[in-house]
């Protein structure tokens, strides 16, 4: 029979189909359609509209996936790119575990609106403690080379500025969805051991960054571990998606009024100085959403009537 009864949020994939590779196939899944697929799908429609638009249709395709380099268009490409996860994991937890998607909310199913606000609240709490322990150590590496001096307004920056705006948050959300969701479910439903559910995921989130100096990964890591903990202990991924929303809200934020574009999607140079920041938002936010959670009385387990009866349904 199903494991269904009052299930934590990393075991829900318990209470669907059985079978260890399905888990295993899902995890594979999701890194090559992020990495292989979804790109190249993606490009259908900002090809359309390149053309359209006229011009060298190549170059401008390659200034768009320059990083380096970056553009309002690429920026807009890449969020939207990893917003896609959210349809992919919602593709695999309905076909390989036969659940309803919205399963990766939360233990509801859904998101948790009032929860959410409640979280990014808080998260707001957390960055001006955050901001407050930075200004007093050395330079954190590129976050703390910005100037003084406000950069201009320009059309590029408002172009940026309506992105960042636009679509960070189904960035955020779409990283979120899939690893401390999709993947957070399926390493805890294999292995049935909640510190491999949060370690696994945040370990790949950090990887999934790329090359990077170790405090930067460190900081990427520990970013994952919290995320992951608040995602089995809350029963959701509302505290996750607001506290990663707020933070690049604030990076593109900073880096449009006064640094660069190129910097913050690209950061080098990190220095151990970052740690205790990035130990002060995670503890404080931790600390913090744990006790509204106690205080509103949120629910962390699923309902199993609710679950047994999201099996087999679209």
């Amino acid at each position: 029979m199903p494991e269904v009864a009052g299930l934590a949020y990393e075991r829900i994939h318990r209470a669907g189909r059985p079978g260890w590779w399905r888990p295993v196939t899902g995890v594979l899944t999701l890194i090559v359609a992020e990495i292989l697929v979804v790109p190249v799908v993606l490009l259908i429609p900002f090809t359309i509209g390149f053309l359209v638009h006229g011009g060298d249709l190549q170059k401008q395709v390659e200034t768009m996936l320059d990083t380096t380099n970056p553009t309002p268009a690429g920026l807009a490409y890449l969020n939207l790119a990893l917003a896609a996860a959210i349809l992919v994991a919602w593709l695999l937890t309905r076909v390989l575990h036969g659940l309803r998607p919205r399963w990766l909310a939360s233990v509801r199913p859904r998101i948790r609106w009032t929860w959410f606000a409640a979280c990014f609240g808080v998260a707001v709490v957390a960055l001006i403690a955050t901001v407050v322990v930075s200004a007093v150590l050395p330079a954190q590496g590129d976050a703390g080379d910005m100037g003084g001096q406000l950069n201009d307004f320009t059309a590029t920056t408002r172009d940026f500025a309506l992105v960042v705006l636009l679509l960070t948050p189904l960035q955020a959300a779409g990283e979120e969805y899939a690893f401390r969701g999709y993947l957070t479910q399926a390493f805890g439903g294999l292995f049935r051991q909640r510190w491999v559910a949060v370690v696994a995921p945040a370990l790949l989130f950090a990887l999934a960054h790329g090359a990077q100096d170790a405090p930067i990964f460190f900081d990427r890591f520990a970013f994952g571990i919290v995320a992951g903990i608040l995602a089995i202990t809350t029963g959701g991924l509302e505290a996750g998606i607001a506290m990663h929303v707020l933070n690049n809200w604030l990076a593109f934020g900073l880096a449009l009024a006064y640094g660069d574009m190129a910097s913050t999607l690209n950061p080098s140079g990190g220095t151990w100085w970052s740690i205790p920041v990035t130990l002060t938002q995670s503890l404080v936010y931790l600390g913090l959403v744990l006790l509204v959670a106690r205080r509103m009385g949120l629910r962390t387990t699923a309902d199993p009537a609710v679950l047994e009866g999201s099996r087999g349904r679209v």
